[in-house]
């Protein structure tokens, strides 16, 4: 099984709209990633985004490509400062691929408890646009098999 985490595109400042939505560059770097991982025939089964602007948007844009038919959905406990331990928990007892798309420090923080089983411990950076693929394998816990950053695919 494998668990996407993707940080939100660039969005605009908040001075320009405090709802922050997708930038022209966070749109098309999210795009970009999309066809990226379309070509190379990776899906997931679920969708889910804290519900803020720019990750529903960019789970969206994700979800159009990435996993067709799947809906994206918004989440409880995603947002950047809650709890990751509800979340991991969940994700633990999941079978199909998941894409989850959120923000800072929440996606470091749940990256680090998956894989380290402590949220303290630095595991991965993230970035804006980003995607870092997890890997369960049995009775060995996560692994971080790779990750794309916009940079990568441009």
């Amino acid at each position: 099984m494998a668990v996407y985490l993707m940080q939100h595109g660039i969005p605009v400042s908040k001075a320009d709209d405090p709802e922050r939505p997708l930038s022209a560059q966070g749109i098309k770097d999210v795009e970009n990633l999309a066809e990226f991982l379309q070509k190379r025939g990776i899906t997931v089964k679920d969708i889910y985004h804290s519900g803020k602007r720019r990750a529903r948007e960019t789970a969206e844009i994700m979800g159009f490509r990435f996993a067709p038919g799947a809906e994206p959905k918004e989440r409880r406990g995603l947002s950047p400062l809650d709890d990751v331990g509800d979340i991991a928990d969940q994700i633990n007892k999941r079978n199909g691929d998941l894409l989850i798309v959120g923000h800072l420090p929440h996606l470091e923080k749940l990256t680090s408890l998956l894989v380290s089983g402590n949220e303290s411990v630095p595991v991965v950076s993230f970035q804006q646009g980003g995607l870092v693929c997890l890997e369960r394998h049995e009775d060995k816990g996560w692994t971080v098999a790779w990750m794309l950053v916009p940079e990568i695919i441009r």
